[in-house]
């Protein structure tokens, strides 16, 4: 499958510090590939350096096959982007918005306002459109800004947490009618998020450690690296607790995540009331059983949480 985007080497500092190393990805027309890791992890600095506010030192970007050196202009038409904070002019309506987008886009009126009616209509709000944006709920800045980007029919697609503060209905509402879109027009999408869920919905995903790619491969290979069961222990003493347990045949790995111990067992159900008949009571807080996530497969690759927080050690048994 040929490549929309081409990224090879890419690396930047700021001052003297590496906040990006030697980065390579490549993203297809009609597949979304996540760059996940937490807060500092380099995934608004790689988009930073896509969208031109930086230039790369050293590596190589290609759109389409050809060097960005030479296509910047045309990259430039074909790009959307989604930034953390929506690029909306509150005093403006929502249709003056899109309007103002389709201007910066040259577009011919009766293109601009039959995709500013689409855009309108996409974001559920064709009977608001004309209400200034400042009077909208955060879901809806985030539909209108999501409307704003495809409004000139880019071949790629930014999404920098483009989440970030939702509920979870105006979650699932952004990505139901953005999913649709991406497959329907082939766009190239690039999203960079913290969100497990999020994550989740990509075809491919690079874990971001560091500024350096830990690993890259599809959600559901993810999950199978870290697969089995996962018993989860809170106490007051976590590191008294995960040796404890990492003495039991029934443990396959006893890991510290954060402040609590996680136990990875082929049968959670067997092992989760055998662990907790050999505490006395009080010496749990709290024992859960579940499956991993793609947080936990995070934490497990390189030692860190999604939210920034370092793991307290390695896996105690394995």
């Amino acid at each position: 499958m040929a490549s929309v985007l081409d990224i090879r080497g890419l690396s930047h500092r700021i001052g003297d510090r590496p906040v990006l190393q030697d980065v390579s990805l490549d993203v297809a027309a009609g597949e979304i590939v996540g760059l996940l890791g937490p807060n500092g992890s380099g995934k608004s600095t790689l988009l930073g350096l896509l969208t031109g506010r930086w230039r790369p030192a050293p590596g190589t970007v290609r759109f389409e096959g050809e060097a960005m050196e030479g296509v910047r202009r045309r990259f430039a038409a074909q790009l959307g982007v989604v930034f953390q904070q929506p690029a909306l002019d509150g005093k403006l309506t929502a249709r003056q918005n899109l309007r103002l987008a389709a201007m910066m886009h040259a577009l011919p009126a009766a293109e601009a306002a039959a995709r500013i009616a689409e855009g309108l209509a996409d974001a559920e709000l064709t009977e608001r459109a004309d209400e200034p944006v400042e009077t909208f709920s955060g879901g809806m800045r985030r539909r209108l800004d999501v409307a704003r980007a495809l409004l000139p029919r880019p071949r790629v697609l930014l999404l920098d947490e483009p989440t970030t503060g939702l509920d979870e209905a105006s979650f699932r509402a952004l990505w139901g009618r953005l999913l649709p879109r991406i497959r329907e027009r082939r766009l190239a999408v690039l999203v960079a998020t913290h969100r497990p869920d999020e994550a989740a919905r990509c075809d491919r995903l690079l874990l971001l450690h560091g500024g350096r790619v830990v690993r890259e491969a599809t959600p559901e290979a993810l999950l199978q690296e870290v697969g089995r069961d996962l018993v989860v222990l809170h106490g007051d003493e976590p590191d008294a607790i995960a040796r404890r347990v990492a003495e039991w045949d029934g443990a396959l790995a006893v890991e510290r995540v954060g402040g609590e111990v996680q136990i990875v067992c082929e049968d959670g159900p067997t092992l989760l009331p055998a662990v907790l008949a050999q505490f006395a009571a009080g010496e749990i807080a709290m024992a859960a059983l579940r499956r991993p996530s793609l947080a936990d497969a995070f934490a497990r690759l390189t030692g860190e949480t999604l939210d920034g927080d370092a793991t307290p050690g390695e896996a105690l048994a394995s």
